[in-house]
């Protein structure tokens, strides 16, 4: 079982924590881990692209003219793809780009990330994060005092003063236990998780 540090909001080490090797203890597999990310990525596509087609576009009802006599090319439809003005050939339709992942590989995936995150040094464990008020140049500090320009900092439940005093902040990310994924985690090259979160996502991914 790995034991890391517990450290404050000062970067003092105030304890230790046993973490649970069925989480943070599994052997990373490249290809569940990108095809968990493929699909996180893929439903986040709108796929609200499309043009009308003949089928869809207005007017082309009545035959422009005669089919003999006129001297000119045959012709059916005012709408033709061969006409200004005419609907689109093998135009890009609207369509749904997500594709399903059963929870169980999701569940390992995220166990592969942290332990990946373990395994290189990159977990860092909190006591917690106090901020008196809503100021992003207080929480800037507590990022420089870390080392850590680019992180995910994953905490057990809301805590809106930290979220807003993030969010200008380029680099630096605040989620839940329960709402952090996969992407997220191997996005950032650093995890900041607090000593609540981490017992929030073992029992979570049991």
């Amino acid at each position: 079982m790995a034991v890391v540090d517990i450290m404050n909001q000062q970067r003092q080490v105030v304890g230790e924590l046993t973490l649970d090797p069925d989480v943070f203890e599994v052997e990373a597999r490249p290809e569940i881990l990108h095809l968990v990310v493929r699909s996180h990525l893929a439903a986040k596509r709108s796929g609200t692209v499309g043009v009308r087609t003949r089928s869809t576009i207005r007017g082309g009802g009545k035959k422009p003219w005669r089919q003999k006599g006129t001297g000119r090319a045959r012709a059916g439809s005012n709408r033709s793809p061969l006409w200004r003005s005419g609907a689109v050939t093998h135009g890009p339709t609207a369509r749904d780009y997500s594709f399903k992942v059963n929870k169980k590989v999701q569940k390992l995936a995220m166990r592969m990330a942290l332990s990946a995150r373990l395994a290189d040094q990159s977990l860092t464990v909190l006591e917690g994060i106090q901020l008196e008020e809503v100021k992003t140049k207080t929480f800037a500090q507590f990022v420089q005092l870390f080392e850590m320009p680019k992180v995910l900092i994953v905490l057990s439940e809301v805590d809106n003063k930290l979220a807003l005093s993030s969010r200008n902040i380029p680099g630096v990310s605040v989620q839940t236990a329960d709402g952090v994924n996969v992407y997220e985690v191997l996005r950032y090259p650093r995890l900041m998780v607090s000593a609540a979160a981490v017992e929030s996502l073992q029992k979570r991914l049991k």
